[in-house]
């Protein structure tokens, strides 16, 4: 079985004549290589770009959960100071009100930290899938390199 270059077969599928058992030279399977492992790159790397905005959308939504807990936590200061107001000059009526409004406040702020913290603890920036097929390619590689049999 000869070598051919992607040159040779891209002349074979598009009908174009080839002559004899043409056998790729070294010049044509190292530029082959080269474009190989570039075309190579650019697809782990489109794969890390889209790994790293799946991730980042994940976190913006924990982030969002964070700030309405930032918010229900400034909603539970101002109405428990509300609160605390009408239970100096008012009568125990108005006070209820405020502090239970208030403690509603807390509590749906609490929850939504908690819902943020558990979004945010189980994720990894990393993209996992291309550190993944990289390893795989590296292993690739070091087997595909070794010579098996010597040059004659």
């Amino acid at each position: 079985m000869s070598l051919t270059s992607r040159r040779t077969r891209q002349r074979e599928q598009t009908g174009e004549r080839v002559t004899g058992d043409h056998e790729a030279s070294m010049g044509e399977l190292v530029a082959d290589l080269a474009a190989d492992t570039q075309t190579l790159f650019r697809q782990e790397l489109e794969l890390a770009k889209a790994e790293m905005r799946q991730e980042a959308g994940r976190a913006g939504r924990a982030g969002g959960m964070f700030g309405g807990a930032g918010f229900a936590l400034v909603m539970m200061a101002v109405f428990g100071s509300l609160g605390a107001m009408f239970a100096l000059t008012a009568v125990l009526a108005n006070t209820w009100s405020a502090l239970i409004v208030a403690g509603a406040w807390l509590l749906i702020g609490v929850a939504l930290f908690l819902l943020g913290r558990l979004g945010l603890r189980n994720r990894s920036m990393a993209p996992r899938r291309t550190i993944q097929t990289l390893k795989e390619d590296a292993e690739w590689a070091r087997h595909r390199t070794r010579r098996t049999h010597p040059i004659e």
